[in-house]
C-alpha cells in the first residue's frame, strides 16, 4: 500500500504544495489546516508519517508532535520552520522529532528526508514482532474493537476449541475465519468453506459428507466430501443457522465422534477437524423456535467471537475506503490519487447495512465511474444512493437463487424431471410444482440438450 503521510499547515498555499509534491512522489496524503484537526485525523486514521508547521495559533507543531506520540510513539515527525525558530526546532529533535526543514524548503531535501523518515518505520514493521500479525493482514482495521477481537482469536487459535463467528452480512466473518486458521498449528493444512445457506439439503449433505456411486442417480464416482478434504485442516461452516435439523443431527455426530459417513455407504471414515462457524442469526432465538439443535449449539459454541458491524467502527472507513480504492485501482487500470473531504464524510456518515462488503462495492463503483483523479463526495453520494436501492429482499434473493438452481439442475439433467426430482430431494409432484411457481417449462431443456 502507499504510504500515508498527514501534512499540518495553517498556510494554505504551503499545504497544497506539500500536497502536490507529495502526492507526485506516490504518497497518499492527508491534510490539516490546524493541530486540532490533525489529532482528530490521526485518531480516524493514523498515518506514516506526520510533517508539522512549528508556529501555528492555539496549537504548536511541538505540542502536536507531544499528542501524536502519545497515540504512537513510533510516527516520524518533520518540523517546518522559519529560520527564526531554528533553536526550537534544534530542541524538538533533542525530544524525539526525526528531523526539521526550513522555510523556504527545497524538495528534494524534503522527498529525501520522507524517504528517510519511512525507511525506519519500515524497518520497524519488518521486525519479527511485526511479522507476527502477518496471520491478520487481511482485515484492515485500526479501532480498538477490532483490535481486541483480533487478540482474542489470536488466543483461541492455538487451541482446537470450535469457535462461532457472530456478526452482520458483510463484516467478514469468513476473513477472521481465515485469519484463525493462519495463527492455528494446522495452518500448513487446507481450510475449507461452505455456505450452508447455499445448497438445499440433498446437496448440501452430499457436499459436506460425501457420497458413494450410486448413492442416488447421478452419483457415478465416489465423492469424498468437504469435511475430509479438510482433514487436519480447519472446516468453516457459514450461515450454519440455516443449516436444515437432519445435517445439523448428522454433523453433531461427526463432531462427537469424530467420523462421518458418506451419503449411501455403509462405513464410516475417521476425520480430523478444526470446525469454526458462522452466522448472522440468533441461534439462541433459533434453539427456542426449534430450528437449531441445542445440543449442536453448545459444541459448536465454545468460544463466541462477534464482530461488529462498520457502523460501530466508523474510524475503519477512512483506512478500508483508501485500502479499497488502492486495490481497485491496479484491478481496473485507473490514476486515482484519494478522496475529496466531502467524499470522506459522507462514507463516514453511511448507514452502511451492507457492512465492509457495501463498502467495497462502492468504492468499485465510484473509481469505474470516476472522470477526475480525486473521487468527489456527488459521485459518493449518487452511489450510495444506487447501491441502496438496489438492494432486493432476502425474499427476492432466495427466489432468484433457487430459480437459477432449478435452470442449472435441468441443464444438468438435460430436461429430465424425474432424475432433477430425485437430485433436489423431491417427489415427482412436488417439483412440478415447484417448476410451475418459478415458470420454468423442462421441456425447453429437452430442445437445448437433446437427450443422447
Amino acid at each position: 500500500m502507499k504510504k500515508h503521510i498527514l501534512v499540518v499547515d495553517d498556510d494554505a498555499d504551503i499545504l497544497k504544495l506539500l500536497e502536490m509534491r507529495l502526492t507526485a512522489s506516490d504518497y497518499q496524503v492527508t491534510i490539516a489546516n490546524s493541530a486540532q484537526e490533525a489529532i482528530s485525523l490521526f485518531n480516524m486514521r493514523p498515518a506514516a508519517l506526520v510533517i508539522s508547521d512549528l508556529r501555528m495559533p492555539e496549537m504548536d507543531g511541538f505540542s502536536l508532535f507531544e499528542a501524536i506520540h502519545q497515540l504512537d510513539p513510533t510516527v516520524p515527525f518533520i518540523l517546518l520552520t522559519a529560520h527564526g525558530s531554528i533553536p526550537e526546532a534544534v530542541y524538538a529533535t533533542q525530544q524525539g522529532v526525526f528531523s526539521f526543514l526550513t522555510k523556504p524548503f527545497d524538495s528534494k531535501v524534503l522527498l529525501q528526508q520522507v524517504a528517510t523518515a519511512l525507511k525506519i518505520t519500515a524497518s520497524h514493521s519488518n521486525s519479527p514482532q511485526h511479522n507476527d500479525d502477518i496471520w491478520s493482514s487481511a482485515i484492515i482495521c485500526d479501532s480498538q474493537q477490532m483490535q481486541s477481537l483480533l487478540s482474542q482469536a489470536k488466543l483461541v487459535a492455538a487451541s482446537d476449541a470450535s469457535v462461532l463467528v457472530q456478526g452482520e452480512s458483510g463484516t467478514g466473518k469468513e476473513l477472521l475465519a481465515q485469519a484463525i486458521h493462519l495463527a492455528s498449528p494446522r495452518r500448513e493444512k487446507p481450510f475449507v468453506a461452505i455456505n450452508c445457506a447455499a445448497l438445499p439439503e440433498a446437496l448440501l449433505e452430499s457436499e459436506l459428507f460425501g457420497h458413494s456411486k450410486g448413492a442416488f442417480t447421478g452419483a457415478v464416482r465416489d465423492h469424498q466430501g468437504l469435511i475430509k478434504n479438510a482433514h487436519g485442516g480447519t472446516l468453516f461452516l457459514d450461515e450454519i443457522g440455516d443449516m436444515p435439523l437432519a445435517i445439523q443431527a448428522k454433523l453433531l455426530r461427526a463432531l462427537q465422534e469424530r467420523v462421518i459417513r458418506p451419503v449411501g455407504s455403509t462405513a464410516d471414515i475417521a476425520i480430523d477437524v478444526r470446525v469454526i462457524c458462522a452466522t448472522h442469526k440468533n441461534l439462541i432465538e433459533e434453539m427456542q423456535a426449534n430450528r437449531f439443535r441445542e445440543d449442536l449449539y453448545y459444541r459448536i459454541n465454545v468460544v463466541s467471537l462477534e464482530i461488529p458491524s462498520l457502523t460501530a467502527r466508523r474510524e475503519d472507513i477512512p483506512l478500508l475506503a483508501n485500502y479499497f480504492l488502492e486495490k481497485l485501482t491496479k484491478k481496473h487500470h485507473r490514476k486515482i490519487n484519494g478522496f475529496a473531504p466531502d467524499a470522506l464524510e459522507l462514507m463516514l456518515a453511511a448507514p452502511w447495512p451492507g457492512n465492509v462488503r457495501q463498502l467495497q462495492n462502492i468504492v468499485e463503483q465510484v473509481v469505474v465511474l470516476s472522470t477526475t483523479p480525486i473521487i468527489t463526495g456527488k459521485l459518493i453520494q449518487k452511489a450510495l444512493q444506487d447501491n441502496i436501492s438496489s438492494i432486493i429482499s432476502f425474499d427476492a434473493a432466495r427466489k432468484n437463487f433457487e430459480q437459477q438452481y432449478l435452470i442449472n439442475l435441468l441443464k444438468a439433467t438435460q430436461g429430465n424431471v424425474t432424475q432433477a426430482a430425485r437430485i433436489a430431494g423431491r417427489n415427482r409432484t412436488e417439483f412440478y410444482k415447484i417448476l410451475q411457481r418459478h415458470h420454468i417449462n423442462p421441456s425447453l431443456f429437452k430442445a437445448i440438450h437433446p437427450t443422447e
